[in-house]
């Protein structure tokens, strides 16, 4: 493996969080249709531009991990002190996408240590690396971190710990919406409401306490109980279900990371381009 397949990996996990910026509908999530709006069109544009200062950090994950070569505590302390410069320029360039910098990070760091790695080893390398304690990590707890020990919620760091279990649920709807004929806008809308419809997202347990949390699994259940985003009844409730959500200010971001995860593992094994002569 070389720079150029760390600089690939990165580019590959960046598009793939570009591409969940890009779907539309996703209840209470930013999307495209925030850019006609005047008060959160530049939330969006903002979200955009600083997904590419990804870039540099996860091109950084991928060669600690190519230079390690094993999900070693070792690589786990780099790729920690790797991700706090990271989210520094991230906030420089406008911020957000800290959830999925945890994500993307871990899942990239564990297919640079096995370029050919299908999806479930991904998912297992990196689950190897989040064992692991970030020993120079910050001693304050994070707000994810005290929501979770309030609600005994998994967490970002138990998704991670569990071999991320929502990204592969993420990924066998995807392959079945692609097969039963779905588009692919319509595919990753269908894996990001079944994220939702099971996730214990700690970013709604905040904002929105337990019950507002069971209120949006059963909604995102309710889309996929009525035949998914391929069908009129399906598409109905996605809308009425993203209309709530707007409404009530509470936004499922920690689903929106997982897509990004999985949309990224699912371009595996990534190709380094030649560079140019």
């Amino acid at each position: 493996m070389s720079s150029r397949q760390d600089e690939a990996l990165a580019l590959a996990a960046v598009d793939a969080l570009t591409g969940q910026l890009a779907l539309a509908p996703k209840p209470g999530l930013p999307d495209p249709r925030d850019l006609g709006a005047r008060a959160t069109s530049p939330d969006h544009c903002s979200l955009r531009w600083s997904a590419k200062a990804l870039a540099p950090g996860l091109a950084a994950m991928a060669a600690a991990a190519r230079r390690t070569g094993e999900p070693s505590p070792q690589l786990r302390a780099e790729l920690g002190a790797i991700g706090r410069c990271t989210e520094h320029s991230v906030g420089l360039a406008g911020g957000g996408h800290r959830g999925a910098l945890w994500t993307l990070g871990l899942l990239v760091a564990a297919a640079a240590l096995d370029p050919g790695a299908r999806s479930k080893d991904v998912a297992t390398a990196a689950k190897k690396i989040a064992a692991h304690s970030d020993r120079r990590a910050p001693r304050r707890p994070s707000r994810g971190s005290s929501v979770s020990a309030k609600y005994g919620a998994a967490g970002a760091r138990g998704e991670a710990r569990a071999g991320f279990p929502h990204v592969r649920r993420a990924l066998d709807a995807l392959a079945a919406s692609r097969r039963a004929g779905a588009d692919e806008a319509e595919a990753r809308l269908d894996a990001l409401l079944t994220v939702m419809s099971t996730l214990q997202d700690t970013e709604l347990l905040y904002t929105a306490g337990p019950s507002g949390l069971r209120h949006v699994q059963a909604g995102a259940r309710g889309v996929l109980e009525a035949g998914g985003t391929t069908t009129h009844a399906g598409r109905e409730a996605l809308l009425a279900l993203d209309t709530d959500l707007h409404a009530r200010a509470w936004s499922p971001r920690g689903s929106a990371g997982l897509l990004a995860g999985a949309l990224f593992v699912d371009t595996l094994p990534v190709r380094a381009c030649p560079r140019a002569a």
